[in-house]
């Protein structure tokens, strides 16, 4: 799950709780809230989303 935070920028969530407090220390990820597994889906998911968020707000390249 992915939540946009109030400046417009991607947060990975639990699909099972929505708990966006993810547990990275353990070679997987696991949700704080319920410890379900975070899935490798939604983690591209939510890499997606913040490579595209970068695109669109990174500051014009130099000439």
């Amino acid at each position: 799950m992915i939540f946009i935070n109030p400046h417009g920028a991607p947060e990975l969530a639990c699909d099972h709780c929505g708990c966006r407090w993810v547990d990275r220390l353990k070679g997987k990820a696991y949700c704080y809230e319920c410890g379900e597994e975070i899935s490798d889906e939604a983690i591209a998911e939510f890499q997606a989303a913040a490579v595209a968020y970068a695109a669109k707000h990174s500051p014009p390249a130099a000439s």
